[in-house]
């Protein structure tokens, strides 16, 4: 397994998952509410820049490799995943959405992982479409996870919410691209099932 700065940016990523989570089950005399929602929204802003900047720093130093390639999206679905079953808990997003998001990416993993198989993996890279998503994912949890006020009138949960709604529709449709990307691939082949 190598080792370098990109991959441990993902394992940062990885570990502070659960340091997310654990903020918001403090009792309020080791943390107010305000203050849980300022930390955790802090760590998984600072968890969020880690997925851009690893990658940066991948290509830029030469430095990408099958196991980053690897360990990145899980480290994404993880900690995405667990904000969503979060905020759903905290009452703060719809259980709707959280299942459309963490069901998108566990159906593009297995066809990810399925297209490999028949070394076909690069017909369902990540597109445009797939960045944009996890932007607007990642903008949404962080405002619903913050749930205060931004400026005089502006509610973070507000915003999230919305910026929730377009990633959902962001998620549906990118998930669709690679899906019509994948059977491109399957026309005109027999596939083992």
């Amino acid at each position: 397994m190598p080792f370098n700065l990109p991959i441990l940016l993902t394992w940062i990523r990885v570990a502070l998952i659960p340091i997310c989570v654990a903020v918001f089950f403090l009792p309020d005399s080791i943390l107010l509410l305000h203050s849980r929602n300022v930390v955790g929204a802090g760590i998984f802003a600072l968890a969020a820049a880690t997925d851009w900047l690893d990658g940066f720093l991948a290509r830029k130093l030469g430095q990408t490799s099958a196991f980053g390639a690897f360990l990145d999206p899980v480290a994404d679905k993880l900690i995405v995943a667990a904000a969503l079953i979060l905020l759903v808990q905290l009452g703060r997003t719809e259980g709707w959405m959280a299942m459309i998001i963490i069901g998108r990416e566990i159906t593009i993993s297995a066809l990810r992982e399925w297209m490999a198989g028949m070394g076909n993996r690069n017909s369902v890279a990540v597109a445009y479409i797939g960045k944009l998503k996890t932007a607007a994912q990642m903008l949404a949890i962080t405002l619903l996870l913050y749930d205060g006020t931004l400026l005089p009138g502006l509610d973070a949960r507000c915003l999230g919410n919305f910026s929730m709604y377009v990633a959902v529709i962001l998620t549906l449709w990118s998930m669709v691209y690679y899906l019509q990307m994948a059977a491109k691939q399957f026309a005109g082949k027999k596939i083992d099932v």
